[in-house]
């Protein structure tokens, strides 16, 4: 299945219809977008972590929230009020210090509903240090 919006369409997207998820700084950018499948990209600061200097459990499920998204998205469009219906993630290890990438994939893209499994790792790492599936509820288009 190839994707309808490209990374840059996508990111512009989102900066127009969720300005807020840049309130505190620009943390997360869509890095590439192919058949099936979207790679986005946090830059962890300060914020993102908690007592220990590694990445907080929260932050990484919110990754792996907006790395379904994302695919999804790309894949059905501009559609804004595709929501979360369910997000399930385990955590594998503790991050090294840098940026997160997150690779979402589609399992199953429904008229109704998309399924997607994420895996969180380190930029350059093979190790996965978060893995997810979530469900969304698409609108009827």
């Amino acid at each position: 299945m190839q994707p309808a919006m490209r990374a840059e369409e996508v990111m512009a997207f989102l900066d127009a219809e969720f300005p807020q998820i840049h309130a505190d700084g620009r943390a997360y950018s869509v890095e590439r977008v192919s058949a099936g499948e979207a790679v986005i990209r946090l830059r962890a600061t300060e914020r993102h972590l908690r007592p220990g200097g590694t990445v907080s459990g929260p932050t990484m499920m919110a990754m792996a929230d907006f790395a379904a998204y994302v695919v999804i998205l790309a894949h059905i469009g501009p559609v804004a009020l595709a929501v979360t219906t369910n997000l399930n993630i385990n955590f594998l290890r503790k991050p090294e210090p840098g940026d997160l990438l997150a690779t979402a994939r589609l399992l199953k893209l429904g008229k109704r509903l998309a399924v997607v499994d994420c895996g969180i790792a380190g930029e350059g790492a093979d190790d996965l240090v978060a893995h997810a599936t979530s469900t969304y509820s698409i609108p009827p288009r």
